[in-house]
């Protein structure tokens, strides 16, 4: 990453996570993905049992693989045979800590998502006990127009594609506003603040992860 950049993430991820407190959310901001992965598992409780939604972010930090070897209690949807999947996502509503990331960050510290199943929402507004929700300083944006355009506009049609959806900004790479019956973008959650408070953690990271 050019080194500007670098220095561009660091003094504005310093920004968003101190909006991010004003919000109730405890936040943090973490220059390099190592030092994330190494955040959010100082943030677990050893024997907190543990589930996630999908989330790029989250296993590009390895996470996933992080806790299995620790011997964290996990609710793990990844391992579960096809038939059990959606049981193990229902009991992950009543985790004690649910691990996700956020489709966009405002600068203003809200955080903006749109889900298929809704799960991921669905947690992140009630349910399990501790969320933590890790994203790139690339998913930070001015304000909640710009978080929804960055999701229906780019990171819904590239998820598309990459799911192999049949949808048609799978077939485009442009949002058409569908009703598709695999469309992604069913549910729509902006967040304005964690209560109780901390109850939700922010980590930035000061690198770009995921779309």
């Amino acid at each position: 990453m050019l080194e500007a950049k670098k220095m561009q993430y660091a003094k504005s991820g310093a920004r968003v996570a101190e909006a991010l407190r004003e919000r109730r959310f405890e936040a943090y901001y973490c220059d390099t993905a190592d030092e994330a992965a190494a955040k959010a598992l100082e943030l677990i409780p050893g024997d907190a049992v543990v589930s996630w939604g999908g989330s790029m972010t989250v296993e590009a930090l390895g996470l996933h693989d992080a806790l299995r070897r620790r011997g964290q209690p996990l609710l793990d949807r990844d391992a579960a045979a096809p038939e059990q999947r959606e049981e193990i996502m229902r009991r992950a509503m009543s985790c004690d800590v649910f691990l996700m990331g956020s489709n966009a960050v405002t600068e203003d510290g809200q955080l903006f998502n749109v889900d298929g199943t809704g799960n991921r929402v669905a947690a992140l507004c009630f349910g399990p006990r501790n969320v933590i929700v890790i994203a790139g300083m690339n998913k930070v944006v001015p304000d909640l127009a710009a978080a929804y355009a960055r999701v229906r506009h780019y990171a819904a049609p590239v998820n598309a594609q990459r799911f192999g959806l049949k949808t048609p900004c799978s077939v485009t790479g442009q949002c058409a506003d569908c009703r598709s019956p695999e469309t992604i973008c069913n549910a729509m959650v902006a967040t304005r603040g964690s209560r109780p408070a901390g109850r939700i953690k922010v980590i930035l990271v000061g690198e770009d992860l995921g779309f």
